[in-house]
């Protein structure tokens, strides 16, 4: 079965092609949305339903994330400047704090063997493990917006980008059909025109996309959505398609002159601005928090290391930071513990490594 970063049409209008390409490493990007409350049929909506069409998209690599399957673990911490204390009361905020960190790099898509340079997207996710024992978990893309807002959305996004059974690649009657229909990817869909493959994981900015709720000592919430931006030197130059392992080497090689480090910056909602459609930025002027300093020291090998066996489910949150009206939060929640569950309990059969099998 084809990676779903392999070019998903022979010979489409050039512009398809690519957007081809694109929808099936998004079918990855969220790791599938599972059953939520309200108007969608359960029947054809559930975490499991949901995995199983991202296994069908992407194919199946027995003990693999069933998204950004391929990645590398990265080991750091989180140093707060104490600017978010006085909007959240979580401790990771307070002035002079240093919280652990657990992190992971990764390319969309479910192939654990896909070429760096076949999309623009980079992935990022931390675990943050207070004094208290308490966590934040977050995951984090390269992208200012996401493709849709909506769980429902996103499931028809996954059925337009299903291979044809007769040439193994998505239809792209089909994608042109979906993307018509949902004229909120129009966002996404420009940001992904002009962007080019990165060959380094340091040079890139990180969004949430999804926005949350920053909860201070007094009870009061102010809605937020957060990125990292990084302090890591200049980009590096665009990859080939077919560029393999360039980005866990070129880590690697900048980890060997210290650590990298990334600002946490919160954007604060206005009034009116939307808290629960991902597809939306919120503009430019809104204030913003320099939160503190993600600071990653060292790298380790996902079949072996620390981000192996954690789910970064996005609810996973301290007190002091809440969930917002977001339809996608748990979503991808559900659909991240189905996933988990699945390769954990592939791994424990192989012995509790994910099982050797034959680079495709």
């Amino acid at each position: 079965m084809p990676s779903p970063d392999t070019p998903t049409s022979s010979a489409p209008p050039r512009p398809l092609g690519r957007w081809a390409l694109i929808a099936l490493a998004v079918a990855g990007l969220a790791a599938g949305f599972g059953y939520v409350a309200g108007p969608l049929d359960p029947q054809r909506l559930t975490p499991q339903r949901l995995v199983d069409n991202l296994q069908n998209n992407g194919g199946l690599h027995p003990g693999y994330r069933r998204n950004h399957a391929k990645g590398v673990c990265v080991i750091g911490r989180f140093d707060s400047s104490g600017n978010a204390a006085a909007y959240s009361r979580a401790g990771l905020f307070a002035a002079g704090a240093s919280t652990p960190l657990v992190g992971r790099f990764a390319l969309p898509g479910g192939n654990p063997y896909a070429p760096d340079g076949g999309v623009p997207i980079r992935s990022f996710a931390l675990r943050l493990t207070q004094a208290d024992g308490q966590q934040w978990r977050t995951g984090m893309n390269n992208m200012p917006v996401f493709p849709v807002a909506t769980p429902q959305a996103f499931f028809e996004q996954l059925q337009a980008g299903a291979p044809d059974p007769a040439t193994g690649k998505p239809n792209p009657d089909k994608q042109k059909a979906f993307f018509a229909a949902h004229p909120e990817t129009a966002a996404f869909r420009a940001w992904a025109k002009d962007s080019k493959p990165s060959a380094s994981y340091a040079t890139e900015s990180y969004y949430g996309l999804n926005a949350f709720y920053f909860i201070d000592a007094d009870g009061k919430r102010n809605a937020v959505r957060w990125r990292v931006a990084p302090d890591n030197g200049a980009a590096a130059a665009p990859l080939s398609a077919q560029d393999q392992d360039v980005l866990a080497n070129e880590l690697n090689q900048r980890l060997t002159q210290g650590p990298l480090r990334w600002r946490l910056l919160a954007t604060l909602a206005a009034p009116g601005d939307p808290t629960n459609d991902a597809t939306k930025t919120w503009p430019a002027d809104r204030a913003e928090i320099d939160a503190g300093s993600v600071v990653i020291e060292r790298a380790q090998a996902q079949d072996a290391g620390e981000c192996r066996d954690i789910n970064y489910d996005p609810l996973i949150l301290p007190d002091g930071i809440a969930a917002s009206d977001d339809p996608l939060l748990p979503a991808r929640s559900a659909a991240y513990a189905d996933s988990y569950r699945r390769r954990t309990a592939e791994q424990a059969q192989a012995g509790g490594r994910p099982p050797q099998e034959t680079r495709r």
